[in-house]
């Protein structure tokens, strides 16, 4: 199946930027490799040992072979680290970090781009959320929760909106995930081609902000549907606002909303309108949940810790004559509640008669604390004409932040679709 099975086999994983904090993303990290078994190595120059395991200043400080290595350093440390990986032979890295194509810096791509190049590395990334194989117990993300072993694969741009189906749509059954961040080397093709050989997988779910080579995007289609898998689409940005939001998001530049389309069908891609009739359709399952008439406003602002589902609500809300104020506001998967009271204070004055609160379900999301956080703003908004409304998705973990917005007469969704 080509060089791309040691991101979802390896026999041992570094993790650069290893943290002892599970609320960290090198923390989370570090414990999901630790409960699957596979030998870890971790990395960081301040400490010997970390959970119980020897910690090594570089990878070029451990002896024995590494098949994958996992990168969460800030941005200006990735170039210097991605040689090290390369000094050591290290040939599959995902890299979680930002501050890469998303944020414009030209140079940082360039640098890691040409790391790449010399060394022969493929890397995920950068911006990316990790991958996951439920069928190996393998979980290189920092979702709350594994999903059940199935034979859908899901590749996405965002992510975080592995988060959300993770938690919601876990009985749909996964083979594989994949978060593609930034694509600044490994792309939608280059997994399109490695599930089309994928005996696990007989169904393809496609998250697309963007493409960087379309001929090749439609030449990889066509051959794994020729194979015999399915192919369903969801392409964000058919609006306005949600076209700015995946440009902030990953980088995504994108060309006309219809050019896609007329794409996508010609290489027999099925185009959906939500991520859950794509879902539906790749798994062959009924999917249930509550439609709930939240008596939006007309102008609305969101508020997420999640760059996609912003952009795909923008869509959904605009298709349905709801305006979207500005672009929304991402504060990042790493937001605790604090962060959303400090934006909370930062936003109350805009002109909005709506305010979203989006939440993906993250390792290290507060989500009950959060739900009080927002009862809290609406308190503070009495009087202003203002409403807040949360949309948590997910399924399980959004049980009891359901209850505390019922009790506090809180209008939510867990769904993108259902509002």
């Amino acid at each position: 199946m080509g060089d791309l099975d040691r991101f979802f086999e390896p026999k041992s994983v570094a993790i650069i930027g290893a943290s002892e904090n599970v609320s960290k993303v090198g923390g989370i990290l570090l414990k999901k490799v630790l409960e699957s078994g596979i030998e870890i190595v971790p990395v960081n120059p301040s400490h010997e040992e970390m959970m119980g395991k020897k910690c090594y200043k570089s990878v070029l400080d451990y002896s024995g072979k590494i098949d994958l290595g996992i990168i969460a350093v800030p941005a200006e440390y990735v170039p210097p680290v991605l040689i090290e990986c390369g000094k050591k032979g290290i040939k599959h890295v995902i890299l979680i970090s930002a501050g890469f194509s998303e944020v414009g810096n030209k140079n940082g791509v360039e640098e890691i781009s040409k790391v790449a190049n010399k060394y022969g590395i493929r890397f995920l990334g950068s911006n990316c959320f990790g991958i996951c194989d439920p069928s190996e117990k393998l979980d290189l993300t920092f979702s709350s929760n594994m999903p059940s072993v199935g034979n859908v694969a899901f590749i996405s741009q965002s992510g975080a909106l592995w988060s959300y189906i993770a938690n919601f749509l876990k009985d749909v059954g996964f083979s594989k995930f994949v978060s593609l961040g930034n694509m600044e080397n490994l792309e939608f093709s280059d997994f399109v081609e490695y599930f089309s050989e994928d005996r696990k997988t007989k169904s393809i779910v496609l998250y697309i902000e963007k493409l960087n080579d379309g001929k090749r995007f439609m030449d990889a289609c066509r051959r794994a549907i020729k194979k015999g898998k399915k192919i369903y689409a969801v392409k964000a940005g058919s609006s306005a606002v949600g076209k700015e939001a995946a440009i902030s998001h990953t980088a995504s530049l994108a060309s006309d909303y219809a050019v896609y389309t007329g794409a996508l069908k010609q290489c027999g891609v099925v185009l959906c309108e939500s991520l859950f009739d794509a879902f539906v359709l790749a798994s062959g399952k009924k999917i249930i949940y509550d439609k709930k008439n939240l008596e939006i406003g007309k102008k609305v602002f969101i508020l997420t810790n999640a760059g996609g589902p912003g952009v795909l609500i923008s869509d959904y809300l605009s298709k349905n004559g709801i305006s979207v104020i500005e672009k929304p506001l991402d504060i990042l998967g790493t937001a605790l509640s604090v962060d959303y009271k400090k934006y909370f204070n930062e936003i109350k004055n805009k002109d909005f008669d709506s305010l979203l609160v989006v939440l993906t379900p993250q390792s290290m999301s507060e989500i009950n604390y959060t739900a009080k956080a927002v009862v809290d703003f609406k308190k503070e908004l009495s009087g202003m004409n203002k409403n807040v409304f949360a949309v948590f998705l997910g399924g399980d973990a959004m049980k009891e932040a359901n209850k505390v917005f019922e009790k506090n007469g809180i209008g939510y969704s867990n769904t993108i679709e259902g509002m």
